[in-house]
């Protein structure tokens, strides 16, 4: 993330998960964007259930056209990684959509995969080299 920023991309997480853990990898990581489930809490404690809009695999792929928009780039300028059938749409609408250590279907159905290297792997498939990474460090 922290070689992404300093080349002056955005970051984004689009989850079906809860909030609370997209949060915490936002603050840990420094994300832009963060859209997750939120649990209903009543009288301080979670009922089960969601509030608001779910995030499924079509709000994934909206979202990522409203933020492309909000960030004036168009959807090819965009980079999407998911690994389950509801990343699916997402993938699709990405100018480059990975499947991550991806469920077979998944992989089958996106136009590039990662199954054996980290997600730095994707930093190499948009050009960037390792020297690269130490002239944004300034070393």
């Amino acid at each position: 993330i922290l070689s992404l920023k300093s080349l002056g991309y955005r970051t984004a997480i689009l989850s079906g998960g809860f909030t609370y853990f997209a949060r915490h990898l936002q603050e840990k990581l420094g994300i832009d964007y963060v859209y997750a489930n939120e649990l209903e809490i009543e009288n301080g404690k979670v009922t089960g259930r969601v509030s608001g809009q779910i995030v499924d695999g079509k709000r994934k792929a909206e979202l990522l056209q409203e933020i492309a928009e909000r960030e004036h780039i168009s959807r090819e300028q965009v980079i999407a990684v998911g690994d389950g059938a509801n990343d699916l749409p997402m993938l699709s609408q990405a100018g480059l959509g990975v499947a991550f250590r991806a469920k077979p279907l998944v992989k089958e159905s996106a136009r590039h995969s990662i199954s054996t290297l980290g997600l730095d792997a994707i930093l190499y498939l948009i050009g960037f080299r390792e020297s690269d990474s130490l002239q944004a460090r300034g070393r």
